[in-house]
């Protein structure tokens, strides 16, 4: 029996990614560390090249407005370690996912787009889930996967909101 959850997620995922793409195509180097406000998150480049995004372990109050660069850092960091625990791998720590930098990113993105649909296609959807919730509380791999899709789906908004936003400001 063909399990439709799998094929609804599927679905959802593909036209979330579409969205993503369209912005993702449109994405120029200089407009990921465009800071569109005063308070503002984005990723600082330190010794040695490394990419180093603000953080705050509780969030505060007001939230900072975050640049593309920010947003497509912490895409790539909540997807990686959620291919990590799908895949059941050791999950990396936040401070080791590294930003690939303007010109690597939109490669970086869609590589990881990749290994979610094979690993999408392969997960037992009834396996409990570890992750994105401490302790789980009864949660599945179906969880997990609606979960990307949502979150995907809210970050590729935000990109697309400020890349939107930066060229109308250009013109």
């Amino acid at each position: 029996m063909p399990d439709y959850r799998r094929d609804l997620l599927r679905d959802q995922y593909d036209m979330t990614w579409a969205l993503f793409e369209y912005h993702l195509e449109r994405l120029r180097p200089d407009d990921f560390l465009w800071e569109p406000a005063e308070l503002c998150w984005t990723l600082r480049q330190g010794p040695g090249g490394v990419w180093t995004p603000d953080w705050a372990d509780s969030e505060p109050d007001p939230v900072p407005v975050p640049t593309i660069a920010w947003l497509t850092w912490h895409i790539g960091w909540w997807w990686t370690v959620t291919l990590d625990h799908t895949l059941g791998r050791t999950p990396q720590e936040r401070a080791e996912i590294r930003w690939p930098g303007e010109e690597r990113t939109v490669d970086w993105l869609r590589g990881l787009g990749l290994d979610w649909i094979e690993a999408l296609s392969e997960m037992d959807l009834d396996s409990p889930a570890s992750f994105p919730w401490q302790g789980a509380n009864g949660k599945t791999n179906a969880h997990t996967a609606a979960w990307v899709n949502s979150e995907l789906m809210k970050n590729a908004a935000e990109v697309g909101q400020l890349r939107m936003l930066r060229a109308a400001l250009k013109s």
